[in-house]
């Protein structure tokens, strides 16, 4: 085949199937045939408003696919692993040479000004196959790639998920205030809440209280290792505040990990939270608004100690890897978080999809 087939979002709402050859590769460069992507929050509000300014973008990070040809012999993975034609791979960040940020604090280049995704780079004369929603894509040299051989592609899209949760777990470790007797909020049970409670149950978190609003996601939440699962929709915030509070002698979770987009539910987990407790911040991606907080009653008066988290490093993409192998290693069914698979040319139908919650983990194949 000389030509692949990528949807490109041209503005918001508005994404199409182009063609575009297949360019001939340049040393160091791996041209990947697609097998699938997962649909990300990121993408849907890339569809929806454009609010990057990427357009025109061919969108998906969360994806897989083959190694199907090479522009160097004898190249090899992040690990060092060499890689072959019909290897299975998937992608990481690219963190620019001469980053600043990156030479002065290397262990946090997640914080890089220019950190680079692929999924997220705009269209350019010189790269066009820059995202999974299509069927090839090329990775272009100096890439963090990795060799993921043996894995389904269902597990393989939840790799980068993975990854958000890998590296939230980190920055909450840093409290010292996570245990295996912790009483854990979880709260969002889209797919990087359901993946940190599967994270936190691996972890060896043996409490853990989901907190959402559709009963089809907590219920998911149980079979991921929520303890409780508890509905906002029909609680409200102090409801939920008074649930957590019943179920540790009045005192509050240990800890909670806000995994929702949404304001009010940024301002509420404050209140679910002991004196002395932690909270981990993983939900705010895009800029969608502000919180009230209480700064005397919900941080100094319980002195918690709240951490943010961004994104993630390429070396904890070896640690979401092994996740993802344990979790299938121990019955956890990972795979069922992928509820819905679209064809690429039904790509419209798929962000829709998404928007209107029907599903979990969204999966669009070629």
């Amino acid at each position: 085949m000389s030509n692949a087939t990528a949807a490109v979002l041209s503005a918001p709402l508005q994404i199409s199937l182009r063609e575009f050859p297949i360019p001939a590769l340049r040393p160091g460069e791996v041209l990947v045939k697609v097998e699938a992507c997962g649909i990300c929050g990121t993408d849907v509000h890339e569809y929806k408003r454009d609010p990057f300014q990427l357009a025109p973008v061919v969108l998906g990070h969360e994806g897989t696919g083959t190694v199907a040809a090479m522009g160097s012999p004898g190249l090899a993975d992040f690990e060092g692993r060499p890689l072959a034609v019909g290897d299975q791979v998937v992608t990481s960040v690219l963190v620019p040479a001469d980053c600043p940020f990156t030479h002065r604090w290397p262990e946090r280049s997640n914080l890089s000004d220019g950190l680079g995704v692929y999924g997220l780079f705009p269209d350019s004369p010189d790269y066009h196959l820059n995202g999974f929603f299509a069927t090839h894509l090329v990775v272009r040299a100096g890439s963090t790639i990795f060799q993921v051989n043996g894995m389904s592609w269902r597990q393989r899209i939840l790799i980068e998920p993975m990854a958000v949760t890998v590296h939230a777990l980190e920055r909450a470790k840093t409290t010292g205030l996570l245990n295996f007797a912790s009483t854990v909020v979880v709260q969002g049970c889209g797919p990087i809440g359901l993946m940190m409670i599967a994270t936190l149950h691996a972890f060896g978190v043996g409490r853990i209280i989901a907190v959402d609003s559709v009963p089809a996601r907590l219920e998911m939440a149980r079979r991921m290792g929520a303890e409780t699962a508890l509905n906002v929709a029909t609680l409200g915030a102090d409801g939920v505040r008074a649930h957590v509070q019943g179920m540790t002698a009045g005192f509050g979770a240990d800890f909670a990990f806000q995994c929702t987009g949404v304001p009010a539910a940024a301002a509420s987990v404050w209140k679910f939270v002991r004196r002395g407790g932690g909270l981990c911040e993983v939900g705010f991606f895009m800029d969608n608004g502000e919180c009230a907080i209480n700064p005397h009653e919900d941080l100094c008066k319980k002195e918690i100690t709240a951490v943010g988290s961004w994104v993630y490093t390429a070396q904890e993409y070896p640690i979401a890897i092994a996740m993802i192998r344990h979790l299938a290693r121990i019955g956890l069914p990972i795979e069922d978080l992928v509820t819905h698979t679209f064809p690429l040319a039904e790509i419209d139908a798929a962000m829709q999809a998404n928007i209107a919650l029907e599903g979990i983990k969204i999966a669009v194949k070629p």
